[in-house]
């Protein structure tokens, strides 16, 4: 046999020695009753340093899980929840279905009006214009449509910006300037916030006396308010049956934005969703009724998220059918004057009411 190899296995027996004999020892000292008793007498069974070891309460550790509050000393007794599995859920939830559906609705109404623009084309006057005008909105109204449409495109594009912005906007200019951009659009995102509240209150005083039901209404959604057809002109006062609707969205829409926006600017200070879920549970809804003021806050972003998703898809389409859209429609807030034409096809009962004539049926 070569000198190498008797080598290399005189070592390895060695190896195989030293191992049977650690073995061996470590047998010993694990049958030996006086060890363990000695161990459990300085440790009590437990890990040394008063950690939990071998005696781990599993229950505790659930508890905890769950979101047991325990005592803290500081003032912020939030602080005494060691896990909240409920910021879990929300993550899960904004950066998921939120996140997605969101994006599939705002893409998808401007797929839809594309689509609808490529079938239907502009909507024309039918008669031409006429070049004679008459005043649809006064200074005062159209102010107070710009000051709200002003203050909602910019909160669109911070809020949009938050949510999309790391994914969208920062691998464009690069993590520095989206920090700078991000954080300025907080500030902006919130001082204009109370704009847009003050704008939501000018549109109620000026125009909720125009925007509740009438007879005309149901032939004019019966019709599609003519946007589907060449020549169909269903009736409609100073705002039809398209534009009632849109009007309770963005003002209801715009009230309960801006409270959850409110909740959000003051941090556990308001607890909204707790008395909402109980008023609801009187239809058998089951909600959580006892929120933690963390809940509250997640719950009041997913909020503030989803209707502010819901809004900017329909001012797209409000923004449309303004600009793009249709003939004559832009003046209406551009001038506030329309041609008496597009008047007479899209509001023909309002125009025979500021010539003052009498509207069919009216006492």
């Amino acid at each position: 046999m070569k000198p190498r190899i008797r080598t290399a296995i005189r070592r390895l027996l060695r190896l195989l020695a030293v191992v049977a004999l650690i073995y061996a020892l470590g047998l010993t000292l694990a049958g030996s009753p006086s060890l363990h008793q000695d161990a459990y007498a300085q440790t009590g069974g437990n890990v040394p340093g008063n950690s939990l070891g071998n005696s781990s309460d599993a229950e505790m550790w659930r508890a905890i899980r769950r979101g047991a509050q325990g005592t803290v000393s500081i003032e912020d007794k939030k602080a005494g929840i060691m896990i909240q599995s409920e910021g879990e859920n929300w993550r899960a939830i904004r950066n998921g279905p939120l996140s997605v559906w969101g994006s599939w609705a705002i893409f998808g109404v401007i797929a839809i009006l594309a689509l609808f623009f490529l079938l239907r084309g502009r909507i024309k006057v039918d008669h031409g214009l006429s070049g004679r005008t008459v005043e649809r909105f006064n200074g005062l109204e159209r102010f107070a449509h710009w000051l709200l449409a002003n203050c909602f495109i910019l909160l669109a594009l911070t809020g949009l910006n938050v949510m999309y912005g790391r994914y969208v906007l920062k691998p464009l200019i690069g993590a520095e300037a989206f920090a700078t951009i991000t954080a300025l659009g907080k500030y902006v995102h919130n001082y204009v916030g109370f704009a847009f509240m003050v704008g939501i209150v000018l549109i109620v005083v000026l125009w909720i006396r125009h925007n509740f039901p009438n007879k005309y209404d149901m032939i004019w959604l019966a019709k599609g308010g003519g946007m589907f057809t060449k020549g169909s002109h269903p009736p409609a006062r100073k705002f039809n049956a398209g534009q009632k609707l849109l009007f309770w969205l963005v003002v209801l829409g715009g009230i309960s934005i801006s409270v959850s926006g409110i909740s959000l600017m003051f941090p556990f200070e308001f607890h909204m969703f707790a008395g909402t879920f109980s008023a609801l549970n009187v239809f058998g809804l089951g909600l959580p009724t006892e929120l933690t003021p963390m809940e509250e806050m997640q719950l009041s972003q997913l909020w503030h998220a989803i209707m502010a998703v819901l809004l900017i898809a329909a001012i797209i389409g409000h923004i449309y059918i303004g600009t793009l859209g249709m003939e004559g429609a832009f003046d209406a807030m551009g001038t506030g004057k329309v041609d008496r034409n597009w008047a007479r096809e899209h509001h023909a009962l309002w125009l025979e009411e500021e010539e003052g004539a009498k509207a069919p049926g009216d006492d």
